[in-house]
């Protein structure tokens, strides 16, 4: 499916704006960004396709002495490989949606296993 660049990322922003407040209180030293298609660094050997990335340090993980001095954490959403999943627009906001999610779930500290156990994989 082919969108235009504006509307995609309205899609993402729609997918933020859907989190329930307190969740998107609790978001620290984030910001989420949009790219076509994953760099080799990005896909980092990965053998599937990649809709989304977190790179950073997890909540989990962070105390004042070993999270001092960082830049903000990424979220990246890439546009190419899921509108090439997407049939359609409902299609298309899924794979959205459910990329954001599962990808503000990574930077709270929740792994794969467990987001394919909550089916958020």
């Amino acid at each position: 499916m082919d969108v235009d660049d504006e509307h995609f990322e309205e899609l993402v922003a729609d997918a933020l704006d859907s989190l329930p407040p307190s969740l998107g209180e609790a978001m620290e030293n984030i910001v989420v960004m949009v790219e076509d298609w994953p760099d080799v660094e990005q896909l980092d050997g990965w053998g599937g396709t990649l809709y989304g990335l977190y790179q950073g340090i997890d909540l989990t993980q962070r105390t004042p002495l070993s999270y001092t001095g960082f830049g903000p954490d990424r979220i990246t959403i890439f546009k190419g490989p899921i509108c090439r999943a997407a049939s359609n627009e409902a299609a298309l906001v899924e794979i959205v949606s459910t990329t954001v999610i599962h990808e503000i779930a990574h930077h709270f500290g929740i792994s794969d296993e467990r987001l394919d156990e909550l089916g958020w994989a």
